[in-house]
């Protein structure tokens, strides 16, 4: 094959439920393989948080929409020879399949890299899938293909129910669903063909396993089965949603090798060049099996899959794009052995993904086809009990493990385990705890005896340690259940000791972990790979702790584990940037993370890699062994910070900031005294000792007031609070959070813009800074705020005082290293209610934005180098805009209207001439949609419809015709604005909202609560979630509404312009 001197590289764009950051880790390893390879690499990608769209990675990077107009723009100026559609999700999938079938790449003379399109297509489309698979021999479910919801039902009456429904063409199980009857079915094909084109309705496999293997071919034909895993969790729950082992625990051998071997039939049969997961259903009473699904494409398996055996699965898939063959590549992670191996493991990993349904109210908790995790922890170890008690741990969700968790109770654990939720690993845990038996379990949730017995074992161990005094703990039981998982917290727990007498009494009994080298060639060769993690499992270390020390020694950086809302692939930029910092400075790097899907735990980012848990244990574990220079936590948000202190008060050097100060801004009550005392304003607040208090402190200050809880990240569990009904409630809710740190009560400021300080001190003294401004007022947290860079809006004395105030804090806190403050100006006060001691999640942001790494100069702060930036961020010829990206499809039930706690899974950032042309740019990278005939108003309170005349004008004036709910529709008409009044969802009155939704009939929603009252579960809360499940845009802010119609009168699709991040000076 003619190889191209220029390839173009779709992303994924903004992280989402379903399309996670195992696209950066994808998308950047293909660059690092292509750059290998001499070529010259265009990416386009929206997402500003990810390491690929990074300097020194693609030559450039275009900041747009990965949609097939602006693709095809960028190929006209580009003009690629080859084009790697397999690396950016399902996003690059579909875009690349549209550009192909339209004729945009033949007519370019673009090349499909790897596999062909025709393939692509196959596997996407249900019913090519079926009647491929079927040509070769091979099972697939029962299921007929349709495109339409009557095609649906009659495809079910002629299957039988139950039956599954999948759409074609999504990620993540979008639109899937199990119906037992027509009317189930017809609820969930609408929601489907909302999401997809063409659904397929299919037998439901109820009760068989799933398994997956990773499957790599080459262009020779010479395939290798790198990686076989299991879910826990049987079929009819989304692989992405279960727990998952690899490699798998309960099949035969003959099992093994007999898919092994039709996952090679498939891919060879399918034309695959590159990497591919092929899903199975497997029957467990007598082995029979279907081919489920066949992913063409790098996918959250496989970034699993490529962590769990060292085995670089992207790195080589982008290789064997370019042609290149197995045989011929060398294993870049071992060194020593070529490309075409199969892995071999000596240990087990075991992935559990991670929920944030707590942070929705009405969100269903139920776990099934279609996804609702935002991230995943990866746990390695020599035994299933544990791993999977670490990976628990890892959630970083308030458990300890499977037992000793105080706050776990179930009011029916049957239920609880007959329909599963994201909390049924516990409950499975509670439920062999109190006597329910194995057999019991087995038949309620269809999950293989061997894990509910090991889970069993975990169970049995805890309940001999629990009532024990820890000084009668015999060293046999201590060493298993160390060996089993248990934390020293846990063991603390069952005892009613301490943490620390819990190490003191092992180390003193010399029971430490041994560190392991994932070593995937099982010790046929001797290992190379710095892939480490620990156990209690193996006595010996794998591993020297006296090399590797750098010319100016070893720096440790803890990482952010699993993508939640809140953190998310912002702090593993940061984390990776500050380890390629202090590689430039001469110091050698360890790493310790535990997600699979990031950058930060590819092979070769550090020196050393701990797949490991970021507790105050583990941490104290690998500093006592590698003995560091010291710890830099400050890069992975806010599970390092937590432990800072403790970390200190155990002898850890902590590099940067001082831990005082960390715990004096993290503690609410000590950083509104600090404020207070240096003369710094914000507003009137009270540390809560009594619910009594809070109401006389509430009353007297006047409603509404904000709730806000200690050490928490995406302000979880804070409230705004509009009387007292509501008050008591939010209180425990807050306090439940970090039960040992205040919750203070302050006065929430309504109409308030919100403002923040991204900056980077030096002992004291701030080096570099960014004022960003939202565009929604205070009350939107600030993650899913929308950013503009430099400030649009702010007059020159507020920019002189935000400054002063930052270097007032500064100084105060004796910060050096990335910091973040949020300030509130309002009437010409400006008042600061918030500050971090850490990088925060606009850092990538404001580094690509400014052009100045910010990370790079806290590194260089931090350990102790001359710092300075010579670049102001106000001066700028150009404009960057930040968007949130919302999941709300995926979280049935859930109001899309925001608040002060977080709700974005992801986040994009587009670059304009001005700040209308970069928000429309930002927008449609989020998957919105322009309006191009009928808008959806309802806008609740008088001063919001006052305010939002003027955008109702304007739209009227665009030509849009106008549709309102009863009272705005009054208003508009009041003040000469034309429009048609529609019925609310529960009136059965035509022309009703529904009807007009369901139809499709509707452009634009914008729906905006009355922001003087608590949002209720009304008609306006039922058209809002109609509007997501008819996947129709909406808009619930009125400062974000109104920037869109000025955007949309100030700019035409065709005046965006098509420029990459370099040409922005």
């Amino acid at each position: 094959m003619k190889r191209p001197d220029r390839v173009l590289l779709l992303g994924s764009g903004a992280l989402k439920i379903g399309e996670a950051g195992e696209f950066d880790y994808s998308g950047s390893q293909a660059i690092k393989a292509l750059k290998e390879e001499g070529l010259e690499v265009v990416l386009i990608n929206p997402n500003i948080a990810t390491i690929q769209t990074s300097e020194g990675m693609a030559d450039r990077v275009y900041f747009l929409p990965v949609t097939p107009d602006f693709v095809e723009k960028v190929i006209a100026r580009e003009r690629p020879g080859g084009v790697l559609l397999s690396f950016g999700g399902q996003t690059a999938l579909n875009c690349g399949l549209a550009l192909w079938k339209s004729g945009v790449f033949e007519k370019a003379g673009v090349a499909v890299l790897g596999t062909p399109a025709e393939a692509i297509e196959t596997t996407e489309d249900r019913k090519l899938f079926a009647r491929a698979l079927a040509a070769a021999g091979l099972k697939t479910p029962r299921g007929i293909a349709v495109r339409t919801v009557e095609a649906g039902l009659r495809a079910a009456a002629a299957i039988g129910y139950p039956v599954m429904a999948r759409a074609a063409f999504a990620l993540g199980g979008k639109g899937s669903g199990i119906a037992y009857a027509p009317r189930e079915l017809r609820e969930a094909l609408r929601r489907a063909f909302a999401a997809s084109p063409q659904v397929l309705v299919e037998e439901y496999l109820d009760g068989w396993k799933e398994i997956e293997y990773e499957v790599v071919r080459d262009r020779a034909d010479n395939c290798v089965a790198v990686c076989n895993m299991e879910n826990f969790d049987p079929m009819g729950i989304h692989t992405g949603e279960s727990v998952v082992v690899a490699p798998s625990q309960t099949l035969t051998n003959e099992e093994y090798h007999r898919l092994r071997a039709i996952a090679i039939r498939v891919v060879r049969h399918l034309g695959i060049v590159g990497e591919c997961n092929v899903q199975y259903a497997l029957d467990p009473r007598d082995g029979d099996y279907r081919v489920i699904e066949v992913n063409a494409r790098l996918s959250r398996s496989s970034a699993l899959a490529s962590k769990a055996t060292g085995y670089p699965l992207a790195f080589v898939a982008a290789k064997l794009a370019l042609g290149r063959l197995l045989p011929d590549l060398p294993n870049s992670v071992t060194g020593v052995t070529a490309a075409c191996f199969e892995p071999a493991l000596d240990y087990l990993v075991v992935k559990i993904p991670r929920w944030d349904l707590k942070k929705f109210a009405r969100v269903s908790k139920k776990i099934g086809s279609e996804m609702k995790s935002v991230g995943e922890v990866m746990a390695v170890g020599r035994s299933f009990e544990e791993a999977v008690q670490k990976a628990a741990r890892m959630l970083q969700v308030g458990v300890y493990g499977l037992v000793a968790n105080e706050n776990y109770s179930f009011r029916s654990l049957e239920k609880e385990l007959r329909h599963p939720t994201d909390e049924r690993l516990f409950g499975i845990a509670e439920a062999l705890g109190k006597g329910i038996s194995v057999e019991r379990v087995h038949a309620l949730t269809r999950i293989d005896r061997f894990f509910l017995e090991k889970i069993r074992s975990v169970v049995d161990c805890g309940a001999r340690l629990r009532g024990r005094r820890l000084s009668a703990v015999p060293p046999e039981l201590l060493l298993e259940a160390k060996r089993k998982g248990f934390s020293d917290k846990q063991i603390s727990l069952l005892t009613g000791s301490t943490e620390l007498r819990v190490r003191k009494r092992r180390t003193e009994a010399r029971l430490v972990p041994a560190v392991k080298q994932i070593d995937t060639l099982a010790a046929e060769y001797p290992a190379r790979t710095n892939y480490l993690y620990t156990t209690y499992n193996g006595r010996e270390d794998d591993v020297s702790f006296r090399d590797g020390r750098g010319e100016k020694g070893k720096v440790m950086v803890l990482g952010s584990g699993s993508y939640s809302i809140g953190s998310s692939v912002e702090f593993d930029w940061c984390c990776v940037n500050a380890a390629l910092a202090l590689k430039k400075l001469g110091y050698a790097t360890i790493m310790v993370n535990y997600n699979p899907e990031t950058v930060s735990t590819d092979y070769d980012i550090c020196d050393r890699l701990y797949f490991d848990e970021l507790s105050f244990e583990r941490v104290l574990d690998i500093y006592e062994k590698e003995k560091p220079l010291g710890v830099l936590l400050s890069m992975g948000g806010q599970i390092p910070n937590n432990i800072a202190l403790r970390c200190h008060r155990a002898g850890v050097r902590v590099l940067g900031t001082p831990p005082e100060s960390i715990d004096r801004a993290e503690n609410r009550f000590k950083f509104s005294r600090l404020l207070d005392g240096i003369g710094v304003d914000q507003p009137a607040w009270r540390e809560l000792r009594s619910a009594g208090e809070a109401r006389r402190f509430a009353r007297a200050i006047g409603y509404p007031v904000l709730i806000r809880p200690s050490y928490v990240l995406s302000g979880a569990a804070m409230s705004i609070v509009f009387d007292d009904r509501y008050l008591d409630r939010y209180l425990q809710r807050a306090s439940r959070v970090t039960p040992e740190y205040p919750v203070v009560i302050s006065k929430f400021i309504e109409n308030a813009k919100e403002i923040e300080l991204d900056a980077v001190a030096d002992r004291g003294r701030i080096v570099a800074s960014a004022i960003v401004e939202h565009v929604e007022n205070a009350g939107v947290h600030s993650g899913d705020a929308t950013m503009v860079l430099p400030p649009q809006k702010l007059y020159i004395e507020t920019v002189r005082r935000i400054r002063a105030i930052g270097r007032e804090i500064a100084r105060a806190l004796a910060i050096t290293g990335p910091f973040n403050i949020q300030f509130i100006a309002k009437d010409n006060a400006l008042k600061v209610i918030e500050c971090n001691l850490r990088a925060s999640r606009s850092f990538p942001f404001v580094s690509k934005v400014a052009r100045t790494n910010f990370v790079e100069l806290a590194v260089a702060a931090i350990m102790g180098q001359p710092v300075r930036s010579r670049r102001s961020t106000l001066d700028l010829n150009y404009v960057g805009v930040k968007a949130p990206q919302f999941s709300f499809s995926r979280l049935k039930g859930a109001d899309p209207v925001l608040g002060v706690e977080m709700a974005s899974t992801g986040e994009v950032a587009c670059l304009g001439e001005d700040v209308h042309e970069a928000y429309l740019k930002a927008v449609l990278s989020t998957g919105f949609v322009l309006p191009r005939k009928n808008v959806l108003l309802t806008i609740g309170g008088e001063e919001s419809k006052h305010r939002f005349l003027g955008a109702a004008r304007t739209l009227a004036g665009l030509g849009l015709r106008i549709f309102a709910t009863e009272k705005t529709s009054a208003y508009l008409k009041e003040n000469g604005v034309p429009n048609t009044r529609l019925f609310k969802v529960h009136e059965r009155r035509r022309p009703n909202i529904r009807d007009l939704l369901a139809g499709r009939r509707i452009d634009l929603v914008i729906s905006v609560p009355d922001p003087a009252k608590r949002v209720e579960y009304n008609s306006a809360y039922k058209l809002r979630r109609l509007a997501v499940d008819f996947s129709v845009p909406i808009l619930t802010n009125l400062q974000a509404a109104d920037l869109f119609v000025q955007a949309l009168a100030a700019k035409k699709p065709a005046d965006l312009k098509v420029k990459h991040w370099a040409e922005y000076e």
